[in-house]
């Protein structure tokens, strides 16, 4: 440090550090004019919990109403002439937080809860406590933002999105009625899906009337939701018909109507991904290792992406290997040494690098085939 030389840098000096009330600064005596802050966020629906981290210290944490505009005012007003860094969950409350800190001059980022840091045999959780790790973590560089989907993006995905939570509620129903009509004595194979066939036999049943008006309510909030199925899919279709990359998601094998709209729109622009580490990265699919010395230790996948991109893509591989024959292979190959659901999260794996060169060549999955070959 340079010696002082004027009373004014002694003050400046003083102003730099502060008295402190425990660990906490008094930010209102505090310059933050070309510091750096790392502000940690506990997002919930009733209240927003922040914590902020300056000069290896955290000095100010409050909690405030759910404001996205008041909570970036809030900032700018408390660290004013400071650079700004924000953390907080993904979580319910989606991107609209992000992009108004943003807009704000706020370097902000979301993360994945489970990227961030736990402390072993750390059995205290409050809010205050989340929002300081944060801050504290953004502060080291140890936390890394997910991707940020455009508005558009998030707009196509409503439509796939909303599809299935209604197909969710429609086989919690499903299941409802098949518990009524055991619980009544009338067992169904377990193994028997739902339909409209089988809606039509319990309809027909011969029950006392009350139970009667009970199954008939349930066989009526199953084919609501079901009408609701087929808006969503006229809906879909219409996406369908407008998206370039339909035709070469379509052209995988094991790839259907829905499955090519929820890749498309969970997937979004496959050019921000440099190499395929990153896409199997960000879906989760990348194995965990544990190695020591000579020894390596491959286990599970690491689930840190989007589990609906797992979910339909596991989906898909068990039916490509019944389509495609090469896939077949490879999964009987791997599946020689390792366990069924090993090999086919590698088949996943695989068709995941397939269609990334699909989509950035502008070449369909027969003709990759082609190349390979």
């Amino acid at each position: 440090m340079p010696p002082l030389s004027t009373k004014s840098d002694i003050v400046s000096l003083k102003v730099a550090k502060p008295k402190r009330k425990g660990d906490l600064m008094k930010v209102s005596t505090y310059d933050y004019s070309g510091k750096k802050v790392f502000v940690g966020m506990d997002v919930h629906k009733k209240s927003y919990v922040i914590a902020a981290h300056c000069d290896g210290v955290i000095v100010k944490r409050w909690t405030t109403t759910p404001s996205r505009s008041k909570t970036a005012a809030q900032l700018k007003k408390y660290f004013v002439g400071a650079e700004i860094h924000s953390a907080y969950e993904a979580g319910f409350s989606g991107f609209s937080l992000h992009r108004v800190l943003v807009s704000a001059g706020i370097h902000n980022r979301v993360v994945n809860a489970a990227s961030i840091e736990v402390e072993s045999n750390n059995r205290v959780k409050t809010d205050k406590r989340d929002a300081q790790k944060i801050a504290e973590q953004l502060a080291a560089g140890r936390l890394r933002g997910i991707y940020i989907p455009s508005v558009e993006e998030e707009t196509r995905r409503s439509l796939s999105r909303g599809r299935e939570q209604v197909v969710e509620r429609r086989k919690a129903i499903g299941n409802q009625l098949k518990m009524k009509l055991h619980y009544l004595g009338i067992i169904i194979e377990n193994d028997r899906k739902m339909s409209e066939s089988l809606v039509k036999w319990a309809e027909a049943l011969q029950l006392e009337s009350e139970h009667q008006f009970a199954v008939n309510e349930l066989i009526d909030a199953w084919r609501q939701e079901s009408k609701r199925i087929r808006r969503f899919d006229q809906e879909l279709t219409k996406q369908a018909s407008e998206d370039q990359n339909e035709a070469i998601y379509r052209s995988a094998p094991g790839v259907g109507a829905i499955s090519a709209r929820t890749l498309s729109n969970e997937l979004g622009d496959m050019t921000r991904f440099d190499n395929e580490r990153q896409l199997f990265s960000s879906s989760g699919l990348t194995p965990g290792e544990h190695s020591s010395g000579e020894h390596i230790r491959r286990g599970h996948i690491s689930r840190c992406g989007s589990p609906r991109i797992r979910g339909i893509l596991t989906e898909v591989a068990w039916r490509a290997i019944r389509e495609d024959q090469s896939l077949k292979k490879f999964y009987t190959r791997v599946s020689s040494t390792r366990d069924s659901k090993r090999a086919i999260v590698a088949v996943a794996r695989k068709m995941l690098g397939r269609l990334r060169h699909c989509l950035k060549n502008k070449v369909e999955w027969k003709d990759v085939i082609a190349e390979v070959a």
